[in-house]
């Protein structure tokens, strides 16, 4: 069984996730830590509950999802797994960086790339990868079918939905992506999203204002 722990990091207040199962070993997603001392607390709660990180998941590039990517990878030794066309929106992430007035190292190591349906495995549990573009053009989820949760990123929030104003958005892509990949989910799916408190599928079918 996975446990999930949150924290919110930067000014953009960004949800960054860490799963870890019963043999201590996680997986750190979209690790928005951008100060030294939203770091610290990232690591502080890894030693602490005396984790081994296994993987580094970006659900998508965006400035506020990667700051801490580069940390993250160099201090636990950890390539980074990302969707293959999600790398360009990676890539212009230091130059959104200054855009904000924040600029950060990004990450430049090696990449596992992922791909609609993968199964990435944690001990005994397995996380889905769902391609739900529109938000960015290689947004990816990731779903835990035996737990019934989502780590949705910026696809679906509580009672609001992703911006598509970025380079790369697609209104109508994201709303396909939402009604034909995370609707057809178990309406009792819990969605950790990447800004804002969690909601389920059950709860946006009935009261999202952009998908009624």
């Amino acid at each position: 069984m996975l446990k999930i722990k949150s924290f919110v990091f930067s000014p953009i207040q960004e949800n960054t996730y860490i799963l870890s199962n019963e043999l201590k070993q996680c997986a750190i997603i979209d690790p928005g830590c951008y100060f030294d001392e939203e770091k610290e607390t990232l690591r502080a709660y890894i030693t602490e509950s005396g984790l081994t990180p296994q993987m580094l998941l970006n659900t998508h590039c965006h400035l506020d999802h990667v700051f801490g990517n580069k940390w993250v990878a160099d201090t636990y030794g950890l390539a980074l797994r990302i969707h293959a066309t999600e790398k360009a929106v990676l890539d212009f992430a230091p130059t959104s960086g200054l855009m904000y007035n924040m600029p950060f190292d990004n990450y430049a190591g090696e990449f596992n790339y992922l791909k609609e349906g993968d199964m990435i495995s944690l001990g005994d549990d397995q996380l889905e990868v769902i391609f739900a573009p529109g938000h960015s053009p290689g947004h990816v989820c990731f779903y835990c079918a035996r737990q019934q949760f989502m780590i949705s990123g910026d696809v679906l929030f509580n009672r609001s939905i992703g911006r598509t104003d970025l380079p790369g958005g697609n209104h109508g892509q994201l709303i396909r992506s939402i009604r034909e990949k995370l609707f057809v989910l178990p309406d009792e799916t819990v969605v950790y999203s990447g800004h804002g408190e969690r909601t389920t599928i059950g709860e946006e079918k009935r009261e999202n204002p952009f998908l009624s």
